[in-house]
């Protein structure tokens, strides 16, 4: 039967026997032939070994006990033995993978134990999620911790702390400037999820009502995750020629970075639309300039042509969201309005491509699978009225087609470009992200090597979020692991059909829980909320 859950208790004798016998690895001296072995829970036998820290494999063994690393490589022969061995002769065994961007908070905290197992993510070998991006994290991380170690989650999860909520907090969706009392609870919200153990601030500056606040609001802020040793996380103004351009909400990422004092993140960093196209270069030239003068500044990044959003963020134009939708449906019903609305509407139409590029991917089964160009000439209307009567009846998810693959391709060859899905509904990058990016851009395209593509995905996240003793192989790490075929590892999601799990992962482990056995779900929630510890006597004493 399916373990939906494994009690604490055994959680903790395990991690007591994995702390004594990872001492006992890295300290006692050869054993006698006929000294007894240590016996350990698992050993994965003959794997490809990427560690995360070594481009070069090896070919050897990985020990584990309880939840940790015991050894990785060739252990002195007949020093361990184990309840269980696994075969991982002709796989790549490297440490789970870790997604620096999602939205599985809306499985990880539903009430549907199966959802919150985490499927989609584990069949890829990804073993930890982090939420809370975009801004739309919630303040309550304690309470958010609790519920992930009591409901039972299939992956880890590391949240950040939302400027969303904790703006809508105080000023609800208003297009307002805070007061200094309003400024000062939210950086009471802030200060006090940081306490809680926050990666740090995370912002959606492109959507209603964050695109609202003023760089100095965010700056503010943002200097409370500093102070506690966090660092700050964006989905930046604009990706395309919204407002400030591409270049100048780069721009304003590296101000915050430098006046916060803190490292900057830049989430799914992309190109978006054909204003911005082929600006890839500026912008590596941009951030690597800033990073050669100290800033520590990173970037995340899907390797999809489309990317995913509400049709209102994409279409409707920031002032006719001021008020939320409710807002919205009076300005589309207001004659006085229609211009500077239609207006608005193509134009940002335009940036992305055109209707053909808009394709409904979830909401309203009506639409679901259909182009905006097909919606518009079903009822032959215009494509700005035809946009006009999707929104007054409903707001749907949009896979928007809105990249080139140059720029894909420019921005992952960088060594500060880690691996990302930004899942979301009716998008196949929720099922696919790091299958594809391993099979389209390692194993077909070889636009990076197998070795960047395992470090992108788990050391370099690791480190850049502070996630401690995760993303490595290392004797006395957590046992987060995958084992995945070469030959076969691919995604099978697409567009049309985007909920299909990808292939070709064999074995993971979460917490040194086998999750993943032979390519199934084992259903074992062995997933932990990982908290980041903030920075020494920055926080009240408990």
């Amino acid at each position: 039967m399916p373990i939906s859950r494994v009690p604490s208790a055994l959680f903790s004798l395990r991690r007591a026997v994995a702390a004594i016998v990872s001492a006992l690895a890295c300290t006692t001296p050869a054993l006698h032939a006929a000294d007894a072995p240590l016996q350990l829970d698992l050993i994965l036998r003959g794997g490809t070994i990427y560690t995360g820290d070594d481009d070069e494999p090896v070919t050897g063994d990985v020990g584990i006990a309880g939840d940790r690393i015991v050894f990785v490589g060739r252990p002195e022969a007949g020093r361990f033995s184990a309840r269980r061995t696994i075969d991982a002769t002709g796989l790549v065994v490297a440490p789970g993978f870790i997604d620096a961007h999602t939205h599985a908070d809306r499985d990880l905290f539903t009430a549907d134990a199966k959802k919150r197992l985490n499927a989609p993510f584990l069949t890829q070998g990804v073993t930890t999620a982090v939420i809370g991006n975009d801004g739309f994290g919630g303040f309550d991380i304690a309470a958010q911790a609790e519920r992930l170690r009591s409901s039972g989650v299939g992956t880890n999860a590391a949240m950040y702390v939302g400027f969303g909520p904790v703006r809508i907090d105080q000023l609800g969706e208003a297009n307002r400037a805070p007061t200094p009392a309003q400024m000062e609870a939210m950086r009471k919200h802030v200060a006090q999820a940081m306490c809680e153990g926050a990666l740090g601030l995370s912002t959606g500056l492109f959507y209603n009502p964050q695109n609202f606040a003023k760089t100095e609001e965010v700056i503010e802020l943002a200097k409370v995750a500093a102070k506690h040793g966090g660092l700050y996380d964006s989905h930046i103004r604009d990706e395309s020629m919204y407002n400030i351009g591409l270049k100048g909400s780069i721009d304003e990422v590296i101000r915050i970075g430098h006046e916060a004092r803190l490292p900057v993140h830049v989430a799914h960093i992309k190109a978006l639309g054909v204003d911005v196209q082929g600006q890839s270069g500026d912008i590596i030239r941009r951030i690597e300039a800033e990073r050669s003068r100290g800033l520590d500044i990173t970037a995340d990044q899907y390797p999809w042509t489309a990317s995913s959003t509400r049709f209102s963020a994409a279409l409707i134009p920031p002032w006719a969201l001021d008020g939320g939708r409710a807002a919205l449906l009076k300005h589309i019903d207001d004659p006085a309005a229609q211009d500077r609305l239609r207006a608005g509407i193509r134009e940002n139409l335009r940036l992305r491509g055109g209707p053909d590029a808009i394709l409904f991917s979830a909401g309203s089964t009506k639409y679901v699978g259909k182009t905006l160009s097909q919606v518009a000439d079903s009822t032959k209307a215009d494509p700005v009225d035809a946009a006009i009567a999707v929104l007054k009846e409903t707001d749907l998810l949009i896979a928007s087609f809105n990249q080139s693959d140059d720029d894909i391709r420019a921005f992952m060859k960088r060594p500060w470009v880690m691996t990302s899905s930004d899942s979301s509904e009716g998008h196949p990058r929720a099922y696919g992200t790091f299958a594809r990016k391993y099979d389209q851009y390692v194993a077909k395209e070889h636009v990076i090597g197998l070795a960047q593509f395992i470090r992108s995905s788990t050391s370099l996240t690791a480190d850049t979020l502070g996630l401690a003793k995760r993303g490595h192989l290392r004797p006395g790490y957590y046992a987060d692991i995958v084992a995945f075929d070469p030959a076969r590892y691919a995604a099978k999601a697409t567009y049309t059909q985007p909920a299909l799990l990808s292939e070709g992962v064999v074995t993971v482990l979460v917490n040194g829980e086998v999750a993943v056995d032979g390519g199934k779900p084992t259903g074992i929630a062995a997933g932990r909320p990982l908290l980041r510890t903030p920075k020494a006597g920055s926080c009240p004493a408990r």
